[in-house]
């Protein structure tokens, strides 16, 4: 029989309050999403207030702050804090995009993270990519050419490396991606906006020559097909790429039959 209510420990509860806003000069409160697999509790939303006038003016600064001086069992990832890694993607007053560069002043409070959506979470704001990653792989991201090896470079015009703008800047955060309900769909098929931009890169790149290979292996009813131009992707993108583009020029291609 089908089940139409979610099971009881899956239902997000009210959690812990954490601070009061006595003696801070610019009190902030985040609601922050939060599951540990090894204990047996539903997910929750722990408040937290900090300090802006003591923090840095990034979200993630104030994750760290919360880290650091309030309770550090709350586990997300960082690395770069330049908006170049990728990895502190998560959805933030109900958008995806990346902790690091978010300003505080331009959210409203009190601030909602979750992790990105519809993905399996390993714990707290961290969720588990390793199919998103499995999918990209899948796309040969890597420059084909003949197995003969070449005693020169491999030279591009400046019009052929232009072309690669606006392509090769993905950081595979996963933003577009898990913005996309025919991702939520259809993870399992479809590949999702990011892995199809990646696989645009290489169609795009004048010295890769196994284009025909690439768009064959693209011609699919849901691994490229899924796309039905909502363009959450191009909205959600925090480094302002066009997925929904992308897409749509290796549909084209195709249709030219060019595979």
């Amino acid at each position: 029989m089908a089940q139409f209510r979610l099971p009881k420990d899956s239902r997000v509860t009210s959690g812990q309050r954490h601070n009061d806003e006595t003696g801070m000069q610019q009190p902030l409160v985040l609601e922050i999403y939060r599951w540990n697999p090894d204990d047996r509790d539903a997910p929750r939303v722990d408040q937290y207030t900090i300090d802006r006038a003591t923090c840095g003016p990034m979200l993630l600064d104030a994750l760290i702050k919360i880290k650091n001086e309030i309770d550090s069992t709350l586990t997300f990832r960082r690395s770069c804090r330049e908006g170049i890694c990728g990895s502190c993607a998560m959805n933030i007053n109900g958008s995806n995009t990346l902790a690091c560069t978010q300003a505080l002043e331009e959210l409203k409070p009190p601030v909602k993270i979750f992790p990105l959506p519809h993905m399996p979470v390993i714990k707290d704001l961290v969720p588990d990519l390793t199919h998103f990653f499995n999918q990209y792989a899948s796309v040969e991201p890597w420059l084909k050419a003949p197995d003969t090896e070449s005693d020169s470079e491999r030279l591009q015009s400046p019009d052929e490396r232009e072309a690669l703008d606006g392509l090769y800047e993905c950081i595979l955060c996963a933003c577009c991606s898990t913005s996309c309900p025919s991702y939520w769909w259809n993870p399992d098929q479809y590949l999702g906006p990011a892995n199809l931009l990646q696989a645009y890169r290489w169609i795009a790149d004048s010295r890769d020559q196994a284009t025909r290979q690439r768009l064959n292996q693209l011609n699919d009813s849901f691994a490229l097909y899924r796309c039905h131009t909502i363009m959450n992707c191009t909205n959600a993108c925090p480094k302002g790429l066009n997925p929904g583009k992308a897409i749509g020029t290796i549909k084209s291609l195709i249709a030219r039959g060019k595979s």
